[in-house]
């Protein structure tokens, strides 16, 4: 019974610290006390450096909170996921399964010739139909002026960046110490999803009146949990920081696929994009158990292998 009471108490004590952790996250925003909205710069460069400052309180947590046996199983850093063993497959092969499931979404940003934004392209046609834009040289000019628009660099860097640090590098090692991997992996991204209600607070002061800034919050806690689980997955899997940041960065930049726009297209690009949208979910189901084989990535900590 004594050494239940201490397994309650240690979960309690981890979920515990995963909270305060968070709501010091979300507040760490807010004590600028800001006249401006979110998209304004002097707002971002505010979070910019609260972020910053959290990027160093997050790991106190999980040092403290951490139960002694782990510490010595391993460093900081390796609990952290910042090592070097296993990290090139860490940056490719999650990016590569991440973007199969997006390969609806990414299809339709080819047909549309959103791909001109990324790099020069030329265009490919089979009996009269552009079936898709093949990429032919780059086109440095976009990058350029994105790594300049602070609201780019947010969304692209900083955000994923400072977000899976805080909610995966440094909550996730706190729950598997307590909680089986899948459990875990479940129970972290719900943290990450009740952070992101701060924005139903923004959206109201822009004039949304609560029922509908409530929806869209509720709305956006349901993907982002989503996401988050299947972040919390990767990095539990792999042992490396790098894997999540990477997939984070890449959906941000995707955005949430928009399916009614598939119905602006005529047949046959419409049937073409319907079936790799169902193509990319298939294939991103096979994928990937083997592609998260703990093996892969060198990983002895977070998951056992297969």
């Amino acid at each position: 019974m004594e050494g239940y009471r201490l397994k309650e108490y240690s979960c309690f004590t981890s979920a515990g610290a995963c909270f305060i952790l968070s709501v010091v996250y979300v507040a760490s925003l807010y004590v600028w006390n800001s006249p401006h909205n979110r998209d304004h710069p002097s707002t971002i460069k505010k979070r910019f450096f609260s972020v910053f400052i959290m990027m160093f309180v997050s790991p106190l947590f999980l040092y403290y909170f951490s139960q002694e046996h782990i510490l010595q199983k391993a460093t900081l850093w390796q609990l952290l996921g910042l090592r070097l063993h296993g990290l090139l497959p860490a940056i490719v092969i999650p990016m590569f399964l991440t973007m199969v499931l997006f390969l609806g979404p990414l299809s339709m940003q080819g047909f549309s010739g959103l791909w001109k934004l990324y790099a020069g392209i030329k265009n490919v046609w089979i009996s009269g139909v552009n079936i898709f834009n093949i990429i032919f040289e780059a086109e440095p000019m976009y990058w350029m002026s994105n790594l300049t628009n602070l609201i780019w660099l947010r969304n692209h860097v900083v955000a994923p960046l400072s977000e899976e640090f805080t909610f995966r590098a440094c909550m996730l090692p706190l729950l598997l110490q307590c909680f089986r991997p899948m459990t875990a992996v479940f129970v972290c991204p719900l943290f990450f999803g009740v952070a992101h209600f701060h924005h139903m607070v923004e959206r109201m002061r822009n004039g949304l009146d609560f029922k509908r800034a409530l929806m869209i919050s509720c709305f956006q806690f349901s993907y982002t949990t989503l996401f988050g689980a299947y972040s919390a997955f990767l990095f539990a899997k792999t042992g490396h920081f790098v894997a999540p940041f990477a997939a984070h960065a890449f959906c941000n930049h995707m955005g949430f696929p928009d399916f009614a726009e598939i119905l602006t297209y005529k047949d046959p690009q419409r049937i073409i994009l319907i079936s790799l949208f169902f193509i990319g979910l298939l294939g991103w189901c096979a994928l990937l158990t083997p592609l998260t084989n703990p093996a892969l990535y060198d990983n002895h900590l977070f998951w056992k292998n297969n």
